[in-house]
């Protein structure tokens, strides 16, 4: 996972880029200094900051490696440069700094941006965006049908298989096995889909009214708020009947989990399973698909499946949401040495200019790049990840004996001889 956070965060393009150092330190202090709640970031500004990273590289005429829409930006542009480099830069980079401290205003949409869907659609088995599968797609959906099809499934097989991605048609059913609330055996499927259904709205008669108690006001208060938050440009999570359900789903797991209760950037989490469950009953693009079409029982199963694969998630990682979140700050932590291995020349750019990884690492584990990825990738990157998650849930060792503990116990007793004991092993 912190591998593909740092790929994510430096690619593997990166671009150089040569700052000035009081500028900068100073525009990103005066940036935290304006910044009082990392959530409320909304698409409009990120597209105004956008459009300021874009004119900084084009000042930069030492920066080869310009951005597609820079580039356009640059090759449309029908005035002549009359400048040298050095007054245009000057003029460009003090244009920046007076854009970033104006209010951010509603840009226009830019005529060269790709319209790319937020969700994959019906279509798209493998969520890539192609209208149509390939004759392997076809083949590794005919696999998984098999293997979903058998009396017991091989969950083993069945994780490997997800790796590289788990076509349209089988992912809401291999989610539910993979993610441990489905059982293997094909014979008891039926039954426990029905019996913690049934749990699940035992829960919402026993204490949804609770809400309105004072001891669980804020809580509410803190979900109602979240809610409309939760990918704002989808036009299905901003229908009221989604918003109920995503309340009810996120107010019976607090109070389920009090020692985390509500945490913001849970409720982005339940996102990704309630629109791959959705998709089993739906055969438009599921975006802007209407739920008030469905029957009640079929939203009542949605519902509930979201609720219970949610919490299996949750269950695994549950110290990111506790007080202080000390896993997120583990995670970071392990992240920033990780940074400073592998990658030193980014690390120091980003000491030089007090960037902490906190900063920008906390959001991305947080909820697990959901606010940092579309919808339709996310769901893409789950696949993997609930494989990840099921393997690291159920480690192999039902079969080890002696001899596999005392190699277990060697291979321990050395890591910390060279490590615990010797920490310049630490040390690039």
């Amino acid at each position: 996972m912190l591998l593909y956070l740092y790929s994510f965060l430096f690619g593997r393009s990166r671009v150089h880029i040569h700052h000035t150092k009081n500028k900068r330190a100073s525009s990103f202090h005066e940036f935290a200094r304006n910044t009082s709640d990392a959530w409320d970031i909304d698409d409009e500004s990120e597209e105004a900051l956008h459009s300021v990273s874009c004119s900084a590289k084009m000042a930069d005429v030492n920066d080869v490696a310009i951005v597609p829409h820079c580039r356009l930006q640059e090759e449309n542009s029908n005035q002549s440069v009359t400048k040298s480099a050095s007054e245009d830069q000057l003029q460009r980079v003090t244009a920046d700094v007076t854009l970033m401290r104006k209010p951010l205003k509603k840009l226009q949409p830019h005529p060269f941006r790709p319209i790319i869907p937020l969700v994959a659609r019906i279509s798209d088995q493998n969520a890539s965006g192609a209208p149509s599968m390939t004759l392997r797609e076809k083949t590794r959906l005919e696999k998984f049908r098999q293997l979903l099809s058998i009396v017991n499934t091989d969950l083993d097989e069945l994780r490997k298989y997800s790796w590289p991605g788990i076509p349209r048609d089988v992912r809401p059913t291999t989610w539910r096995l993979l993610s441990g609330y489905l059982p293997a055996n094909k014979d008891r499927q039926q039954q426990t889909l029905q019996r913690k259904r049934a749990e699940y709205f035992g829960f919402i008669e026993q204490y949804y009214d609770s809400r309105n108690e004072e001891h669980h006001q804020d809580t509410y208060r803190q979900i109602h708020i979240d809610i409309p938050r939760t990918n704002p440009l989808i036009p299905l999570f901003q229908q009221p009947l989604v918003q109920e359900i995503f309340e009810r789903i996120l107010f019976i797991w607090a109070i389920r989990h009090p020692a985390s209760g509500y945490v913001q950037g849970i409720n982005d989490l339940v996102t990704p399973f309630f629109v791959v469950f959705l998709t089993e009953h739906v055969e438009d693009d599921v975006e802007n698909f209407d739920v008030s079409s469905l029957s009640s029982d079929t939203l009542r199963n949605i519902e509930a499946d979201s609720f219970w694969s949610i919490s299996k998630l949750l269950d695994g990682i549950q110290d990111n949401y506790t007080f202080a979140q000390p896993g997120i700050q583990k995670n970071v932590k392990a992240l920033e040495e990780l940074v400073s291995r592998i990658d030193s020349e980014v690390h120091c750019h980003l000491q030089k200019y007090e960037v902490e990884y906190l900063q920008f690492a906390f959001r991305w584990m947080n909820n697990l790049l959901m606010r940092e990825l579309p919808l339709r990738c996310t769901i893409r990157l789950w696949d993997t990840y609930q494989g990840l998650l099921m393997l690291l849930q159920n480690l192999p060792t039902i079969h080890w004996g002696n001899e596999e503990i005392g190699l277990l116990l060697a291979e321990a007793y050395r890591l910390k001889y060279m490590f615990a004991d010797a920490p310049n092993h630490y040390r690039r």
